[in-house]
């Protein structure tokens, strides 16, 4: 196993170098930052070509990439365009992301496996026909009409919540934009497990355990359930990055100052310093979360460990 994870993590490095010069490239190549800056007004050429000397935005793209992969390997993502280290950013909004996406995987999990396995273990029956035909019509909705429908029911009409988060983004406060943010994620689990154990259940391990005589209970959870959650785990495993790139409609909508928020923030005043740092580390959590994700394939199938 100890192989296993060390090979996988070096894997990872011509990954990393590969996305994260993706990201800069297209960030810094598609337009000019210093022009951006100065909005409207065209700038002074003095000024602007000293502004590029301090941003390093004088050289070819690559010793600018070269030069910004040196600055994060001491933890210097550089400096926004207002003047704030890009750093302080991260602080006060993936905190703010993290607990949000906290939220989202576990409402996902949960409610998701939960239905997946009802579904499939009642498959041609009403409560699995109800299940898939809800699960439809939660994938064909947007997020930013669900959103917006509950926000108005659950926050404004009936009042159960908050219609909008306060700059702190407690738990609580985080339980509607959570679920709105897992919704459409949801679905897909739900359907994924049900798939699943459908297909499982015909497998003749099954049958072998069903014929050992084995509780019921235990052959859905130990056998049937364990096998039929790697195609599952491999969905959440990646979810988990596009939940927290992927926030930017649920943050907007409730106010949530979080990673979604300053990407907009960032991509709407062409601020490259903001989005190619937040990018980088949403390229490591999709790393390690794929690394998790193999390590769990190891702990749900003794097979795949053994070999």
């Amino acid at each position: 196993m100890g192989r296993y994870v060390i090979r996988r993590m070096l894997q990872m490095i011509p990954v990393f170098i590969g996305s994260t010069f993706l990201i800069f490239f297209m960030v810094y190549a598609l337009g000019d930052p210093v022009a951006a800056l100065f909005g409207d007004k065209a700038p002074d050429p003095a000024t602007a070509a000293r502004i590029r000397k301090d941003l390093y935005l004088d050289a070819p793209l690559w010793k600018q990439y070269l030069h910004y992969m040196r600055q994060i390997l001491t933890g210097n993502f550089g400096t926004a365009f207002n003047g704030q280290e890009v750093t302080e950013l991260m602080a006060d909004a993936f905190p703010v992301t993290l607990r949000l996406t906290l939220v989202a995987i576990l409402f996902e999990i949960v409610v998701g496996i939960t239905l997946g396995l009802l579904s499939g273990l009642r498959r041609g029956r009403s409560l699995d026909t109800s299940v898939l035909l809800i699960t439809l019509v939660v994938v064909s909705i947007p997020t930013f009409v669900s959103g917006y429908v509950l926000q108005y029911l659950l926050g404004v009409k009936w009042s159960v919540v908050s219609p909008s988060v306060s700059p702190a983004a407690p738990f609580a406060e985080l339980l509607l934009p959570g679920v709105v943010l897992a919704l459409t994620s949801l679905a897909y689990v739900t359907r994924l497990t049900r798939t699943s154990i459908a297909e499982n259940s015909r497998a003749d391990y099954l049958r072998t355990a069903v014929a050992k005589g084995l509780p019921r209970h235990r052959v859905v959870t130990r056998h049937l359930l364990r096998n039929s959650l790697i195609p599952v785990v491999t969905f959440i495993g990646t979810d988990i990055g596009a939940l927290m790139g992927g926030a930017i409609v649920t943050e907007r909508i409730f106010n949530i100052h979080g990673v979604g928020y300053q990407l907009y923030q960032g991509i709407l005043r062409q601020n490259s310093p903001t989005v190619v740092g937040f990018v980088t580390i949403l390229v490591i959590v999709f790393l390690v979360a794929n690394l998790l994700v193999d390590l769990l394939y190891a702990v749900l199938d003794p097979r795949i460990r053994y070999a």
